[in-house]
């Protein structure tokens, strides 16, 4: 194993954070599982705004599928496993489900600003096809910067914690090609969707303030504005997780394009990291707090298979039993006959 692979961390804190990254994954898996299965059960009644929900989902789980294995695995082994080829296959997919993440926010944002300060007529070409194309678009939009790094532009390697793999940012000083990336990328997938973020929900807020006082007379107006609401306040919290979780990460990574990172502790390296990989958990519990809908999903799910018996009453030797499966949680117990019947 090479140098730069050998974890600089303490066996205690290889494990701690081993354990920490199992947790993640497991209640990513499950959140972002749930929600997806609550898209099937639903999918003929998905609106068109909501598949961007389910695009986030599928970016999360695909996270903590291909790459926390590795990176626990590693930990626990205080090195990094597999070499250059893995921590390459590790930082593409990285940027390819990080790039997916927020560009999806933002498009979630811009589509929650169209829906709620625009016409009728405007809100309604908000359909399905475009936003499946508007999906497409982003994987593709992640595709390329996550490709960029192979193709000359900027590096991936290890992290300084030598546990884990992204863009080769602790020796960005040194390099311009690195540094300029870094910069560029920053600019374009970071400021720049955090920005639209911000404007399109303060925009967002506004319009709610307003509409709150010229429709608190007409209570159907002021009981629909006060779901768009809720709604926005849903990808608000959403949004905002992502954005805290990565702010740390992102802020040392621009550091070290012009300082070195030589003497940044190894702690000080791995919690922004732990900090930025736990963004993946919070959606699904942010979605069962505020929608009911969702909620009821995953009680159907949870009892799809636990139904309610109901025991004939008569002669037992005419009336034996036979189960009879429903659509979902109903099970009925019907005399024998009664089936042939």
């Amino acid at each position: 194993m090479e140098d730069k692979y050998f974890s600089k961390l303490s066996p205690i804190m290889d494990y701690g954070a081993g354990a920490f990254l199992l947790l993640v994954a497991i209640l990513t898996v499950i959140g972002n599982g749930a929600v997806l299965v609550a898209a099937v059960k639903k999918s003929s009644q998905l609106k068109p705004s909501e598949l961007l929900s389910v695009n986030l989902a599928i970016t999360d789980l695909v996270a903590a599928l291909t790459m926390y294995p590795l990176a626990i695995a590693s930990a626990w082994n205080h090195g990094w496993l597999g070499g250059d080829t893995s921590c390459i296959y590790y930082g593409l997919m990285g940027f390819l489900c990080g790039v997916a993440s927020i560009m999806t926010l933002t498009a979630m944002a811009v589509v929650r600003l169209i829906i709620t300060t625009s016409s009728t007529i405007t809100a309604n070409n908000i359909n399905r096809r475009n936003i499946q194309i508007s999906i497409v678009c982003i994987w593709l939009y992640a595709l390329v910067w996550s490709i960029f790094p192979l193709s000359g532009w900027g590096e991936y390697g290890p992290e300084p914690i030598g546990t884990s793999c992204t863009i080769a940012w602790a020796e960005a000083h040194n390099s311009w090609n690195t540094s300029a990336f870094i910069t560029v990328f920053f600019i374009i997938c970071v400021i720049l969707p955090a920005s639209t973020l911000t404007l399109c929900y303060s925009w967002i807020a506004l319009k709610h303030y307003q509409a709150y006082r010229n429709m608190k007379s007409n209570k159907r107006i002021f009981k629909t504005n006060k779901m768009q609401k809720k709604l926005t306040v849903m990808a608000v919290l959403v949004s905002v997780g992502f954005l805290g979780c990565w702010a740390p990460y992102a802020a040392i990574s621009l550091w070290s394009v012009f300082h070195s990172s030589v003497n940044i502790p190894p702690t000080v390296s791995l919690l922004p990291c732990l900090f930025a990989k736990s963004s993946t958990v919070y959606n699904p519990f942010i979605y069962y707090a505020f929608s009911s809908t969702f909620r009821k999903e995953i009680r159907e799910v949870k009892f799809c298979c636990i139904g309610q018996v109901q025991v004939p009453i008569g002669d037992p030797a005419r009336n034996q039993p036979s189960v009879r499966w429903m659509k979902r949680n109903n099970v009925q117990i019907q005399p024998f006959q009664e089936e042939n019947q």
